[in-house]
């Protein structure tokens, strides 16, 4: 198959298959006590689908006094993202004006693509077809749910009050790959979960991702000796 087909389909892929969490996270965010403009506002300008959902879990159990928690729990997802920026200069290429463009188009899933790619002008290719693409469809996507969790109204009456755990559970799982990572999300799931009766929502979240970041800093768990894929690609 032609190079520059395959990336495009590959990026058409990833593109649909993320866009879709766009519902659910409209229709969460509306749920949760936000109106139909607060959420498209929130995806427009937030816009990395982990972050928004840690923002409206934390909202939704907590309200208006869980909001400084909230933001500092997606702010604290959303760090991953500065790496990715560093990661994706040399890739990106260009001077500061098309870095700066291309900065919010910066994800996992534009990442994940462009670094899948042996040309450097693929890799390109792949990063702004996915960021660009996932962009519009997330936006879309995320208008539809808020009006349809408009409509639906209790989303208990639904079954849709765990639905936001879930989504973000989905959107993390194809992440758990290797032994560090399971280590690192079983430590920090199972700090959150038994805080979560004594401390005010958000909380247990952010003294999770201490531990998180404790358990991944002595990278105890990892194989010595394997080749970083991305590295073998020269990214």
């Amino acid at each position: 198959m032609n190079p520059g087909k395959a990336v495009r389909r590959e990026a058409l892929g990833v593109v649909l298959a993320t866009s879709a969490y766009g519902i659910s996270f409209g229709a969460l965010a509306v749920a949760s006590g936000l109106d139909v403009w607060q959420t498209c506002a929130l995806s427009l300008l937030m816009f990395t689908g982990g972050s928004q959902f840690a923002f409206v879990g934390v909202f939704g159990a907590g309200g208006l006094a869980a909001l400084p928690s909230a933001i500092a729990s997606a702010a604290l997802l959303g760090v991953r993202n500065v790496a990715y920026g560093m990661r994706m200069s040399r890739v990106i290429g260009g001077g500061v004006a098309t870095r700066a463009l291309a900065a919010p188009f910066t994800i996992d899933e534009s990442t994940a693509v462009a670094i899948a790619q042996d040309d450097p002008r693929l890799r390109r290719v792949g990063f702004w077809l996915t960021g660009v693409g996932i962009f519009v469809g997330w936006n879309i996507t995320t208008l539809v749910g808020a009006l349809l969790g408009d409509v639906l109204g209790d989303p208990r009456d639904w079954g849709l009050d765990a639905a936001a755990a879930a989504a973000f559970l989905a959107l993390l799982w194809p992440r758990l790959r290797e032994r560090q990572a399971v280590a690192v999300g079983i430590a920090a799931a199972g700090v959150a979960a038994a805080l979560t009766p004594v401390l005010m929502p958000g909380l247990p979240v952010l003294v999770a991702a201490v531990v998180a970041i404790l358990v991944g800093w002595f990278d105890g768990f990892s194989g010595r000796g394997r080749t970083d894929p991305a590295a073998e690609a020269g990214a």
